[in-house]
């Protein structure tokens, strides 16, 4: 018989007193503050020219780190100041834990800011993976442990094709792909349509099929060893769309991203009856009810969702979880800094219907962490640490502050 106070016994009483602590200290720790993080990005701007970050603080020191991207947008005092407001009203006093409650708190409470868009909904998300960040460190754990656990131990990634002087010589296309195909990539996309913004419009036969020769030259470079998403950004009308994709089908795109404004999901759903092509959308969606009806009406079947945007960790789950029932993948969007980035990466690892994730990044993307995430003969492996997984470099940070 073993002593009092030694051998097994006593390591499972030490366990149950320090599960104990930890569960009393998980209980009683509430959110005391926030602390905006606004960063100057460097060239290219991949993730925009502008970085915000926030930090929530708890009485119990742990600091939990979140992101609302910026979308393109310079002057953040309107964003800064919808963040105070929303952590004022709904989250300072609030457990951590709590995240449900504080996002359909912010969600619900407020007749403004229901269904309120790319304007608030992002703001969400910031909050939310800092909390989730917190609850990481709090337990000891990843984000993904706490959401199901590793599916994934490593997850594919694409890859952009640099496009410049392709259009004047479509036989680059083949080359850069031989490239990207020799660095270990396994997928890519590019965006061969002209200007990016604007209304929805048809594009002339002579600039279709001149896109043609691109996607040709690619095919003629690697032949299947390289997956090929075409990047639109609802530049199309629902018959050019259509018109593209009967053209481009014979190359076997990967997807066909967003051909149409995401605004009409009856139009998309058109495109899609039309093609075998696979059609992708999400960046520019939030929450699960608009993914919902874009999953209903068959409008998709690759859920470009973002993290940062859509509503945050868990949002994210749900989407993925709505999307699984209709047999769909996702392919998170990841034009954004570097927190959203690892953020995607912890749904990502979770959800066994991923198919891909998107990677851009810079020079700042690893330099801004003590140890970056990295994309590696076209993989990324999922960090093991706490939360999300990242730490902030604080004399980068420094460094790069806005003024």
């Amino acid at each position: 018989m073993l002593a009092a106070g030694s051998g097994a016994g006593s390591n499972i009483v030490s366990a149950a007193a320090t599960g104990e602590a930890e569960g009393l200290r998980a209980r009683n720790m509430k959110i005391t503050g926030l602390k905006t993080i606004l960063l100057d990005n460097i060239r290219p701007y991949i993730g925009h020219s502008k970085w915000l970050f926030i930090q929530l603080t708890t009485n119990e020191g742990i600091v939990g780190l979140g992101e609302r991207p910026t979308g393109g947008v310079t002057n953040l005092k309107s964003q800064i100041n919808l963040l105070h407001d929303l952590c004022e009203r709904f989250v300072i006093g609030q457990s951590p834990f709590d995240v449900e409650k504080i996002w359909q708190s912010m969600y619900t409470s407020s007749h403004d800011y229901r269904h309120p868009g790319l304007y608030a909904i992002p703001a969400f998300s910031a909050i939310e993976m800092a909390c989730w960040d917190i609850i990481g460190k709090a337990t000891g754990q990843p984000v993904y442990n706490l959401l199901g656990g590793k599916y994934h131990d490593k997850l594919r990634a694409y890859a952009y094709m640099n496009t410049q002087g392709v259009w004047e010589n479509p036989e680059l296309a083949g080359e850069r792909a031989a490239q990207l195909v020799k660095d270990g990539n396994t997928a890519c996309k590019l965006d061969p349509f002209r200007p990016i913004t604007g209304p929805p419009r048809d594009f002339p036969l002579a600039t279709i099929r001149h896109v043609a020769k691109i996607f040709r030259a690619i095919r003629d470079a690697v032949g299947d060893e390289l997956e090929i998403g075409i990047g639109t950004h609802g530049q199309f009308s629902t018959a050019g769309a259509i018109r593209v994709a009967s053209i481009l089908e014979e190359f076997n795109p990967y997807w066909f991203e967003e051909p149409v404004p995401p605004e009409n999901v009856d139009e998309m759903a058109r495109v899609a009856a039309h093609t075998t092509i696979p059609i992708a959308t999400g960046e520019r969606l939030v929450t699960k009810f608009e993914f919902a009806e874009v999953l209903e009406k068959q409008a998709a079947q690759i859920i470009q969702l973002d993290v940062g945007q859509c509503g945050g960790i868990l949002e994210s789950k749900k989407i993925a979880g709505i999307a699984e029932a209709h047999y769909a993948m996702i392919a998170p969007h990841m034009y954004c800094g570097p927190v959203a980035a690892a953020a995607a990466v912890q749904l990502d690892t979770c959800s066994p219907n991923f198919l891909v994730q998107e990677f851009n990044a810079n020079r700042l993307h690893s330099e801004i962490f003590k140890e970056a995430i990295r994309l590696e003969q076209g993989f990324i492996t999922p960090p093991p640490g706490p939360g999300l997984g990242v730490e902030l470099n604080e004399d980068v940070v420094k460094r790069q502050l806005s003024t």
